[in-house]
């Protein structure tokens, strides 16, 4: 089945024209109705002889929210998304004073092995293609009812590392920032990464000016590579290094995302470090209470010792303030989405 989703405006009407004998003018009604989350049926200016060729033969909205968890303590939404195959994945929707930030995923699971995130067990089943990213968006949109846009901002921080699945994040970018369609400032959107370099650099040399985070974590590399396997591969300073090369391409702040957990990366030594990895780059480090998950066993940094640690990197001239946390009580919270199956959430 084709995705109609996955498409730009120009490739849609080249699919519809050639394909399906439509004028261009009905390619543009149908996009309209896709970046709605409309399906089939509710396309009610499109003839509906396309309409069932269409439904034999392409899927109109690639993720469809199928139950919504509101926390009672800050009134986040978290979101289970069900796609065109079955499979499913987790959103979280977050008000700010500023308007409503959208996290989305872009894989079913992953394969970073990060010990703190509950994202990556189980591994990674697949890929989401663009418009099943972008499919997300377009139905917490509609919840809105169509007649503004509902989400202002995106954070590509659900399931899945989006530079592991490199050309659909891009081709997801592409597509929501489209004047046609969503038309989401790029400036609007953060993308985070457990720090995979070469693709740093590769989307740095696109030119896409997103707001990139980098999940640093610990600066030592041989202490992050025991909760972040990536290191591995990539080094601490190596992945830092192409933060530098994306800043000078982008001219965008770098964000270091640094959760604390409890005796493993919150001492004098591991702020002196960081300070040092980060001088003369443009960054800003988000200090995170570690938040629960089960399957660890790991423990999350007392509050003294936090505040402790704060005070450490002001003195040393970091800019780094302690990121709020949002949705703990009903799993939305940094770290804690994951893939479930539908049959868990039928009451």
């Amino acid at each position: 089945m084709t995705l109609l989703q996955d498409m730009t405006l120009s490739e849609l009407t080249d699919f519809l024209t050639a394909d399906f004998g439509v004028k261009p003018f009905v390619a543009k009604q149908v996009f309209h109705w896709l970046n709605k989350s409309v399906d089939f049926d509710g396309m009610t200016d499109v003839s509906k002889a396309l309409r069932e060729r269409l439904k034999e033969n392409c899927v109109a909205v690639s993720a469809t929210i199928v139950r919504t968890l509101v926390s009672k303590l800050d009134g986040t939404q978290k979101f289970l998304f069900r796609l065109y195959d079955g499979n499913v994945v987790e959103g979280v929707l977050m008000n700010y004073k500023y308007g409503n930030t959208l996290c989305v995923s872009c894989q079913v699971g992953c394969r970073m092995g990060c010990k703190f995130c509950a994202s990556t067990l189980g591994g990674l089943v697949r890929n989401l293609s663009a418009g099943e990213i972008l499919g997300q968006v377009a139905a917490v949109n509609a919840l809105d009812g169509g007649k503004e846009r509902y989400v202002t901002n995106i954070v590509l921080m659900g399931s899945g590392e989006p530079l592991d699945n490199f050309d659909n994040t891009v081709k997801f970018l592409r597509l929501v920032s489209d004047a046609d369609g969503l038309n989401v400032s790029l400036r609007n959107i953060s993308l985070s990464t457990c720090g995979i370099a070469p693709n740093v650099r590769k989307l740095a040399d696109m030119g896409l000016p997103v707001n990139l985070t980098l999940s640093l974590h610990n600066p030592f590399n041989e202490q992050r590579e025991e909760i972040m396997p990536v290191s591995r591969a990539y080094s601490v300073e190596e992945a830092i290094d192409a933060c530098r090369y994306f800043f000078n391409k982008t001219g965008r702040r770098v964000i270091a995302e640094y959760t604390l957990i409890d005796g493993q990366n919150d001492s004098y030594a591991h702020a002196l470090k960081l300070a040092s990895l980060l001088r003369g780059l443009p960054a800003h480090v988000n200090v995170i209470a570690l938040n629960p998950v089960k399957e660890t066993g790991l423990k999350g940094t007392d509050e003294k010792t936090l505040k402790r640690f704060l005070q450490y990197l002001d003195k040393l001239g970091v800019s780094a303030t302690r990121r709020r946390t949002m949705g703990q009580d009903i799993e939305g919270a940094c770290g804690q989405l994951r893939r479930r199956y539908l049959e868990e959430h039928n009451d």
